[in-house]
C-alpha cells in the first residue's frame, strides 16, 4: 500500500522500500528485512550507479541470520510544535533474536528522506548503551566556567554501524569534508573544508565528521550526507570513519577490508561512498538520525538545499524566530550588578534601542553558579542537590520576584528572557524537574527564551534525557519556548546534536580580554552561514567604546567601527546584542536604533528567503557580505561590507537571481550597488562601512519606493 501525505509517499512491498516526494525518490530492495540501496533519483540525475551488493543501513556488531518478518508499522503525517509537517513511517523487521526499526522522514521541501535504525534484542526493550562515557578527567574539553583553562586528551575512537553505502553514477566528482568545531570558548576558526577530486586510483579516503558532500564538478549537482549528532569529539561512543570515499571498493561492514583492485571480478566502474554511524560500543541500541540531501546549481543550491531542511526540522516562525536579543554577561559585570532596579533601566533602555527580548544572564536565580563574582560554594551541575530552590528568583536582588519586570517589558513590546542551566547529575535524571521549572516559568510569567548553558552530555543516556527535556517544554508550550542553545564550551549538541530546539549561541567575546573583533565574528558566521542555517545562529555585537585603550593602534579596533556597521555584521543571523543595554553610549541609540527599525521592516521577508555568503571570507580586509534570495529568484536583499581596503568598487556574481535587469533600492548604510545580467557592481566609497539594499525586477520599483 501507497501512504501520501501531499507530494511526499511512502510505499513497502514485498521486495522493495520506495520513499519520495516531488524532488526525489529513493528505493531499496528487501531482502529479509535487510535493506540495500537500488536508487535514488532527484533533479534528472540517478546518483546509484547498480543496485548495492550489501544492506544500508546496517547496525553495529554481527547481524544474525535468521528469517525476520517485515511489516509496516504505522505511516502517516506529523506535525509537531517546530517541525514542519511529514510523512513519517516505521518499518519493522522482526527476528527471533535482533529486530530492526527503520525510521523515514520526508518532507514536502526537502531532497531526501531522513532515516534512523534502531537494533533491539528480539522481546526486549532497546539495550543499553553501555561504552564508558566521557568523563571531565578523560577528554579535552572546556568547562564552561570561564577562568579555567584545563587542556586533557581526548579518549581513543571506535568506529560506527553503516548508515548508507552505494556506487555513485558519476564519473567526476568532487567529495568535500566539512570541519566543524565547536567549544569556541577555546576555538576561533570553526570552518574548514578538505576536498578531493575523486579518481579510481584513490584506495580509500576514510574521514571523520557529520557533513560531507560529492558534487558533480561537470553540472554541479551534488549529494549531502549529513549525520545529525554531536559533532565527533562530543559523541560518547566514537566512530573511527565517519565516511568512506574509494573508487576501488569499500566494505559494507564495521572495518574497512581489502580494497579490489583492478581485475577483481568485483572491480567498480563507478566511486563508492560509505556514511558510518555513530559506533555503540559493540551494543544494540538507537543510532543518529541521518539524511542524504540531493541539490543542484553548485554551491548556491547546496546552500539552499542545506537551509531548506534545516528549517523542516524548525520552520521559521516570524513571531519568534529572528529576534534581536540582549543579553547582560557581555560587559563582564557577571552577576554582580542583578537587581530589580538595574533590570528596570535595562528594559526601558532596550525599548529605546529596539531590542526585541530582554535576557537575564547567571545571577537571577537564589542558587550561586561557578561563574559569580564571588563563586565560593557555587556550582556547575547537581542544582537541585545543592539547593531545591536553586531556580526560583533571588529574593535579595529581586524581592519582587520576575513578574514586574517581565510586565515592564511586555508594556513597551519587549519580550523577556533567563538563562537557565540543566541538572547534567546522572545523566539530567532530573530532566523532569528542569522541564516543569521551565514551563512554570514560561505559563506563569510569559517568559519565552532560555539560554541553555552549562550542559554536559557524557552519555547516550544523557543524550536522550536532554532530548526529552527539551522535546517537552517545546510540546506543552506549543512551540512557544526558544532555546538559545550554547556550543561555548564541555560536551553538548553542538550544530546537528538537537537543530529543533533553537538558535545556537556560538560565542563569548569579550573586549576586557581583547578578544573581541568584529571582523573575526562576522567571519565565523559568514563561514558558518555556508552550512547552518543563520537563523539557526545567535550572533554578537559588543560596545565598542569600552576598553578602547586594549586596542590602541589596530586599525582593526571594535572602536573603528559605526555602532550601526557592528548591528549589520549580525542582522542576517539572530543578534545578540552582548552588553548592558543600558550602559550604551548615546551613539548606540543614534545609530543602532533607526537601522533596527528598517531591519524589523523587511526581516520577514530576509529570512524568509535563502541566506547565502557572497564575496570573500571576511578578515578584516574583505569585500563580502551576504544576499537574502527570495523563492522566486525575482527579489531579495543585498547586505555588503567594504572591509578595510582601498578598494572603493566591487564586482562578483549574483547566480541566484533568474536573467534579467533589477532595481537596487538602498535601505541603510552607504554607498550604491546594481545589478544586471547576473552581476552585481557596487561602490562603497569609504572603508570600514556597509550597504543594505532591496533588490527587486525594474516593474516593481514604484511598488518598492
Amino acid at each position: 500500500m501507497k501512504h501520501t501525505f501531499g507530494s511526499c509517499y511512502i510505499e513497502l512491498t514485498d521486495d522493495g522500500l520506495t520513499v519520495g516526494n516531488a524532488l526525489f525518490e529513493r528505493r531499496w530492495r528487501v531482502e529479509n528485512g535487510l535493506l540495500y540501496p537500488v536508487s535514488f533519483c532527484a533533479f534528472g540525475t540517478e546518483w546509484i550507479a547498480r543496485p548495492a551488493e550489501g544492506p544500508a543501513p546496517l547496525p553495529e556488531g554481527a547481524v544474525p541470520d535468521e528469517p525476520r518478518v517485515v511489516t509496516l508499522v504505522r505511516c502517516g503525517e506529523e506535525r509537531p510544535p517546530v517541525e514542519a509537517p511529514s510523512l513519517v513511517a516505521e518499518v519493522v523487521a522482526e527476528g527471533a533474536t535482533l529486530t530492526l526499526r527503520y525510521r523515514f522522514q520526508v518532507f514536502p521541501a526537502a531532497a531526501g528522506a531522513a532515516v534512523q535504525l534502531a537494533a533491539e534484542e528480539s522481546g526486549t526493550a532497546p539495550a543499553p548503551q553501555g561504552a564508558e562515557p566521557l568523563s571531565e578527567s578523560s577528554a579535552e574539553v572546556p568547562t564552561g566556567v570561564e577562568e579555567a583553562d584545563s587542556r586533557r586528551l581526548a579518549p581513543p575512537a571506535r568506529e560506527g554501524e553503516v548508515l548508507d553505502c552505494f556506487e555513485l553514477s558519476p564519473p567526476h566528482l568532487r567529495l568535500v569534508q566539512v570541519v566543524l568545531r565547536d567549544q569556541t570558548d577555546r576555538y576561533d576558526e570553526l570552518v574548514f573544508e578538505n576536498e578531493w577530486l575523486l579518481h579510481s586510483n584513490e584506495q580509500d579516503v576514510l574521514l571523520q565528521g557529520n557533513l560531507f558532500f560529492v558534487e558533480n564538478t561537470l553540472t554541479g549537482a551534488g549529494l549531502v550526507f549529513l549525520k545529525q549528532a554531536p559533532l565527533p569529539h562530543a559523541r560518547p561512543h566514537k566512530c573511527a570513519v565517519d565516511f568512506r570515499a574509494s573508487g576501488s571498493g569499500l566494505s559494507f561492514g564495521r572495518k574497512p577490508d581489502e580494497a579490489f583492485g583492478p581485475g577483481h571480478p568485483r572491480y567498480p566502474l563507478a566511486h563508492r561512498c560509505a556514511f558510518f554511524g555513530h559506533g555503540t560500543g559493540g551494543e544494540r541500541g538507537e543510532g543518529y538520525p541521518y539524511v542524504v540531501l540531493a541539490y543542484e546549481g553548485g554551491r548556491s543550491g547546496r546552500v539552499e538545499a542545506l537551509q531548506t531542511y534545516q528549517r523542516q526540522l524548525r520552520r521559521y516562525d516570524p513571531q519568534r524566530d529572528g529576534m534581536f536579543l540582549s543579553n547582560t554577561w557581555g560587559d563582564r559585570s557577571q552577576d554582580s550588578r542583578i537587581n530589580e532596579s538595574f533590570l528596570q533601566e535595562e528594559v526601558a533602555a532596550a525599548a529605546r534601542l529596539g531590542v526585541d527580548v530582554v535576557q537575564i544572564d547567571d545571577g537571577w536565580q537564589t542558587g550561586r553558579t561557578s561563574n559569580w563574582t564571588d563563586a565560593k560554594g557555587g556550582v556547575w551541575e547537581g542544582y537541585w542537590a545543592a539547593d531545591p530552590r536553586f531556580w526560583e528568583p533571588n529574593p535579595e536582588r529581586l524581592p519582587n520576584g520576575l513578574a514586574p519586570l517581565v510586565a515592564q517589558a511586555r508594556e513597551s513590546g519587549r519580550r523577556f528572557g533567563l538563562w537557565f542551566s540543566p541538572d547534567s547529575v546522572d545523566d539530567f535524571a532530573n530532566w523532569q524537574k528542569d522541564a516543569a521549572k521551565l514551563l512554570e516559568l514560561h505559563h506563569t510569567l510569559g517568559i519565552d527564551y532560555f539560554k541553555m548553558d552549562g550542559i554536559k552530555a557524557r552519555t547516550r543516556a544523557g543524550e536522550r534525557s536532554l532530548h526529552r527535556l527539551f522535546d517537552t517544554v517545546l510540546r506543552e508550550s506549543g512551540g512557544a519556548v526558544t532555546f538559545d542553545l550554547d556550543v561555548t564550551a564541555e560536551i553538548r549538541p553542538g550544530y546537528f546534536g538537537m537543530m529543533h530546539t533553537g538558535p545556537l549561541f556560538v560565542e563569548n567575546r569579550y573586549t576586557d580580554f581583547h578578544r573581541y573583533w568584529p571582523h573575526q565574528t562576522l567571519r565565523n558566521l559568514w563561514k558558518l552561514a555556508q552550512y547552518l542555517d543563520p537563523l539557526r545562529l545567535r550572533m554578537e555585537f559588543l560596545n565598542q567604546a569600552r576598553n578602547a585603550d586594549l586596542y590602541v593602534d589596530d586599525p582593526l579596533a571594535p572602536s573603528a567601527y559605526s555602532p550601526a556597521y557592528l548591528f549589520a555584521t549580525v542582522m542576517f543571523a539572530n543578534p545578540l546584542g552582548w552588553f548592558e543595554v543600558s550602559n550604551l553610549p548615546k551613539s548606540y541609540f543614534e545609530e543602532v536604533a533607526p537601522l533596527v527599525r528598517v531591519w524589523r521592516e523587511h526581516r520577514e521577508a530576509i529570512f524568509s528567503g535563502t541566506i547565502i555568503p557572497i564575496g570573500d571570507p571576511p578578515d578584516g580586509t574583505a569585500w563580502t557580505g551576504f544576499v537574502s534570495a527570495a523563492a522566486d529568484r525575482r527579489s531579495g536583499y543585498l547586505l555588503l561590507f567594504r572591509e578595510h581596503n582601498d578598494r572603493a568598487r566591487w564586482e562578483t556574481e549574483l547566480p541566484w537571481l533568474d536573467a534579467g535587469k533589477y532595481s537596487v533600492r538602498p535601505l541603510a548604510g552607504s554607498g550604491v550597488a546594481s545589478v544586471r545580467h547576473g552581476r552585481l557592481e557596487a561602490k562603497l566609497p569609504t572603508p570600514q562601512t556597509f550597504l543594505f539594499a532591496e533588490v527587486v525586477p525594474p516593474g516593481r520599483r514604484e511598488e518598492a519606493t
